[in-house]
């Protein structure tokens, strides 16, 4: 074989070989940036349940007491996603519903919506949001008391029309220079109640029969 084509060839070789390495180290950092992404975001949401629901209110593992919820439009589920039972004494207490503003300024934001069997909110958690830092974060706990302002509420206190932040005549605040972010949690917030008020026997149950499909 003349001196060029080996030269070529060789060329040709180390170049696969080459890619074939690089292809392989990409796969495996995203193996382990996605596993250890996946840990974080387990965790993260393991704290926001045994917060959401006090102690008096339960005593079994809420974290083993999943309902496997459908895709559902109303509570912004595009896949099957788990809900998280409270019980006491063997009887539900309360639900943690998994709930998707799909509408937030920089994308969906990822909620828990806590609901006492009454209709009453224990408290919402945002498990995840790509919200401008510094405005639209605000939603997170570590940043602000805002999310709190759930607290207590249902679908009657307030009145539904009050179910809105109070640029669009509503009960809640919104955040100076982002007002789409606390919008889009707070229309969030109110459909999971209303999905729960429809449907409050059949999640609180875990009978999956009375669900209807989506």
């Amino acid at each position: 074989m003349p001196t060029l084509q080996r030269s070529i060839l060789h060329n040709a070789i180390g170049l696969a070989l080459f890619a074939l390495f690089t292809a392989g180290a990409i796969a495996l950092v995203h193996h382990l940036t996605a596993s250890r992404i996946e840990q974080q975001a387990r965790r993260a949401q393991a704290g926001a349940l045994l917060a959401i629901v006090p102690r008096r209110l339960h005593d079994n593992d809420i974290l083993a007491s999943t309902l496997r919820l459908p895709a559902i439009e109303a509570l912004g589920l595009d896949k099957p996603a788990d809900a998280y039972i409270a019980r006491l004494k063997g009887h539900p207490t309360a639900i943690i519903l998994p709930v998707i503003a799909p509408d937030g300024y920089s994308g969906a934001i990822r909620l828990l919506v806590g609901i006492e069997r009454d209709g009453k909110i224990l408290g919402v958690r945002v498990i995840e949001n790509h919200e401008t830092p510094g405005l639209g974060d605000r939603i997170e706990l570590k940043k602000s008391n805002w999310v709190l302002s759930f607290d207590g509420k249902s679908l009657d206190n307030p009145g539904p029309s009050d179910w809105k932040v109070r640029k669009d005549g509503g009960d809640f605040d919104q955040f100076t220079g982002a007002t789409i972010t606390p919008r889009a949690v707070v229309g969030a917030v109110y459909g999971a109640l209303r999905y729960f008020r429809q449907h409050r026997d059949a999640l609180l149950t875990g009978n999956m029969q009375q669900l209807p499909s989506q």
